[in-house]
C-alpha cells in the first residue's frame, strides 16, 4: 500500500514539547517563537525530517503555523482545518485560531510587549512573510531575531533523518521538450528583467526544469533540492548525491554543475560578492536565501519564479499524458464504485476498506506510480473534515443513509489524477440530494464556462458557488487547484478561488472542485480536471473564448440528483457527459461493470 491509516497525531504531545521549547527559547534568550508547517522550499508536502508543527502540536494538516510565547500560544490554521485541528491539537496549549480572519500578525500585535525578542528560522518563513512580521515586531518595539538553526530540532530527540530518496530521468517523449529547451527559455527571461541569475527553490520547478523526478516525500515525484540558473553559463543544482545513480549523475553533469546541499547559501554568498543582481520570489523564497545574497553585496530581484508559468502551461506531449492517464484511473475508478455498490449497503465496508479497494484497483493497472496524495475516505461527519485523513482511530464504518465522500488521485509517469466522487449509499433524504444537486450545478458552471484571454480564476470562483449561496451555503476552500505534469497534485500559480489572481492560460490543467460539508453530518464534493482550452469563436459572438476541457471520466451519482433542480442546460450537460463517460470507459471494463456503468449513466 501507498497509504498507510498509522494515526500520526497525538494531542498529548502539545504540553511536553511545548515546555521543552519553551526552556530552548530561554536558553537562547528568545521571548517567542514561531513553527511553520513550512519546509526550507516552501512546498505542501514536507518529509517527516521536517515536521515540525506536528511533532509540537500534532496537527497534520497541509497549512498552518503555531505562535509560542512565554505564557502564551496558538496554533492558526485555514477552512479546511477549523474541524481537524480540534481533534488533533491540544486547545489547552495551543488555541485554534483562523489563518485568515485572525492571522498570526494580528495575535502577534495584541501580546508582543516593547524589548521582547520573537525568533523565526529564516529558511522557513518566506521574504513576504518576514516584511510583514517585522513590520508587527517594529510596532510592538520587539525585535525579530532571523535564527540559523532551529530550537525546535535541538530538542527533538527523535527526529527522522533527511531523505534521500533516488533520482530518475523523466523522458523526453513525456516532457515534450528537452531540459536544454527549457534552460534556454529561463535565461532568455531573466535577460528580459535584466537579472544575471536566479534561484529555484521548489522541488517540482527544479523536476520539470531538469526533467527529472524523486522520491523524497510522499506522493508527489520531486527531489528536495535548491537550484541556481544564470542568464548565461552552466546552473548549479544543488543535490544530496546519494540520490543520484552513476547514470543519473552522468546525465546532469552535461547540464549543470552538481554540489551538496551544504553548498547552497555559500553558493548564494558566492553570487552575492560579484555583485549580481539575483531573481528570487518573495512568496517562495526563505528570508535567510536572501539575506545570503544582499549580505555578500548582491542586489534582490523580486518576481515570480520563472519555472511556474511555463510548467503551468502544458504542451501537447503532458496533455496527451494527461487524457491517457485520465481514461486508465477512470476505468479502475469504474471497477471501485461497480464494487462499492454490491459491498457498502452490506454495512460492514469500513472508510480504510474503501481506500484500500481503489488503491487496489489502480495498481491492478500496472503502471501505478503512487497514489497523488492520501485518499480522503469520509465517511459520515468524517466527510464534512473537508481535508480529512482516516486513521485507525477515526475509522468509521459506512453508514446508510448518508452520502460517502471519497477524494482520491494517482500518479502515473504519464499523468497526475484527482477525482472526488460523492456516493449514494442505501436510501438519502431530500436535503442531501438537494445539497448534492446544488454542488452539481456549481460544477457544471465551471465546466460549461467560457471566458475572455486575461479571465483569472477569482472571475470564475463565483460561479461555482451562485446556486449554494442563493440557499445561503458556501464552502470554505477554493474551488480549484493546478495539477502538475506528474509532479505536483497541488500546482501554482493557477487556480480558482477568491484569491486567484492568475490569468488562465491555454493548457493550464486544474481541479473543479465545488462542495459543501454541513459540520457533523457528511461532506459533498464533484472533483474534475479540467484543461485551458485555446480561444474560439462563438457564433454570434465578437471575440473568441477560452474554455474547459474535462479529462476525468467518472460517473456522477444520478441517485442524488435532484432533476427539478437542474435547468435544462445542465441536464443535458450531464447527460452528453454520461454519454462520453459510457462510449470511452465501457469497452475497458469487465462484463459486470459495464452492466453497473450503464445504468450508472442512463439518460435523466
Amino acid at each position: 500500500m501507498y497509504q498507510t491509516f498509522d494515526d500520526l497525531s497525538d494531542p498529548s504531545c502539545g504540553a511536553p514539547h511545548a515546555a521543552l521549547l519553551r526552556a530552548e527559547l530561554a536558553r537562547r534568550g528568545l521571548d517567542g517563537f514561531l513553527i511553520p508547517r513550512a519546509d526550507a522550499h516552501q512546498g505542501e508536502y514536507v518529509p517527516p525530517h521536517d515536521c515540525r508543527l506536528q511533532w509540537l502540536t500534532g496537527f497534520t494538516g497541509s497549512a498552518g503555523v503555531a505562535a509560542i510565547l512565554g505564557e502564551e500560544a496558538a496554533i492558526f490554521v485555514d477552512g479546511r482545518y477549523t474541524i481537524q485541528v480540534r481533534e488533533q491539537v491540544d486547545m489547552e496549549v495551543f488555541p485554534a485560531r483562523h489563518l485568515i480572519t485572525e492571522p498570526v500578525t494580528d495575535w502577534l500585535a495584541q501580546r508582543l510587549k516593547p524589548g521582547q525578542k520573537l525568533g523565526i528560522d529564516a529558511l522557513l518563513h518566506t521574504v513576504q512573510e518576514v516584511r510583514r512580521l517585522s513590520a508587527v515586531c517594529e510596532q510592538a518595539g520587539a525585535e525579530l531575531v532571523r535564527l540559523e538553526d532551529n530550537p525546535v530540532d535541538t530538542v527533538w530527540d527523535d527526529r527522522p533523518e533527511p531523505p534521500v530518496g533516488n533520482v530518475s530521468l523523466y523522458p523526453a517523449v513525456l516532457a515534450g521538450r528537452e531540459a536544454t529547451d527549457k534552460l534556454a527559455e529561463i535565461q532568455a527571461a531573466l535577460l528580459e528583467k535584466k537579472a544575471d541569475a536566479c534561484v529555484l527553490t521548489q522541488p517540482d520547478s527544479i523536476a520539470w526544469l531538469f526533467n527529472i523526478r524523486g522520491s523524497d516525500v510522499t506522493h508527489s515525484p520531486i527531489p528536495l533540492s535548491f537550484a541556481t540558473v544564470p542568464s548565461e553559463g552552466r546552473p548549479a543544482l544543488y543535490i544530496d548525491g546519494r540520490k543520484l545513480s552513476n547514470s543519473v549523475r552522468d546525465a546532469l553533469s552535461g547540464l549543470t554543475d552538481l554540489a551538496e546541499p551544504g553548498a547552497f547559501l555559500p553558493g548564494l554568498e558566492a553570487l552575492g560578492g560579484k555583485g549580481a543582481r539575483v531573481l528570487i520570489d518573495p512568496a517562495l523564497a526563505g528570508i535567510g536565501i536572501a539575506d545570503a545574497i544582499t549580505g555578500a553585496g548582491g542586489t534582490l530581484v523580486e518576481a515570480q519564479d520563472p519555472v511556474l508559468l511555463p510548467k503551468a502551461i502544458k504542451n501537447e506531449a503532458e496533455l496527451n499524458g494527461a487524457r491517457t492517464a485520465h481514461v486508465r484511473d477512470a476505468a479502475a475508478y469504474v471497477n471501485f464504485l461497480a464494487w462499492f455498490d454490491e459491498v457498502a449497503p452490506k454495512g460492514a465496508l469500513d472508510e480504510i476498506g474503501a481506500a484500500e479497494k481503489l488503491e487496489e484497483f489502480r495498481r491492478e493497472t500496472g503502471v501505478l506510480k503512487d497514489i497523488s496524495f492520501d485518499t480522503i475516505s469520509g465517511a459520515g461527519p468524517n466527510g464534512a473534515i473537508c481535508h480529512y485523513r482516516v486513521g485507525r482511530s477515526s475509522n468509521l464504518k459506512i453508514p446508510l443513509g448518508k452520502p460517502f465522500l471519497i477524494d482520491s488521485g494517482a500518479q502515473y509517469e504519464d499523468g497526475t489524477t484527482d477525482i472526488t466522487r460523492t456516493i449514494a449509499v442505501g436510501d438519502v433524504s431530500a436535503e442531501m440530494k438537494r445539497h448534492y444537486t446544488l454542488v452539481l450545478k456549481g460544477h457544471i458552471a465551471i465546466s460549461t464556462a467560457k471566458f475572455p484571454e486575461g479571465t483569472t480564476g477569482a472571475q470564475l470562483d463565483t460561479l461555482a458557488r451562485i446556486d449554494l449561496w442563493k440557499a445561503g451555503l458556501d464552502f470554505d476552500h477554493g474551488t480549484g487547484h493546478g495539477v502538475g505534469a506528474y509532479l505536483s497534485v497541488h500546482e501554482g500559480p493557477q487556480r480558482i478561488s477568491k484569491t486567484g489572481t492568475v490569468p488562465l492560460k491555454p493548457g493550464m490543467i486544474l481541479s473543479n472542485e465545488p462542495g459543501y460539508y454541513p459540520a457533523g453530518e457528511y461532506g459533498i464534493r464533484l472533483e474534475n480536471l479540467e484543461i485551458v482550452t485555446g480561444p474560439a469563436d462563438i457564433a454570434g459572438g465578437e471575440r473568441a473564448m477560452l474554455g474547459f476541457e474535462t479529462i476525468t471520466l467518472v460517473p456522477m451519482d444520478l441517485r442524488l440528483v435532484e432533476t427539478a433542480l437542474l435547468t435544462h442546460d445542465e441536464r443535458a450537460w450531464l447527460n452528453r457527459y454520461h454519454e462520453r463517460v459510457r462510449s470511452e470507459i465501457g469497452p475497458l471494463v469487465g462484463a459486470r461493470e459495464r452492466i453497473w456503468l450503464e445504468q450508472a449513466t442512463k439518460a435523466i
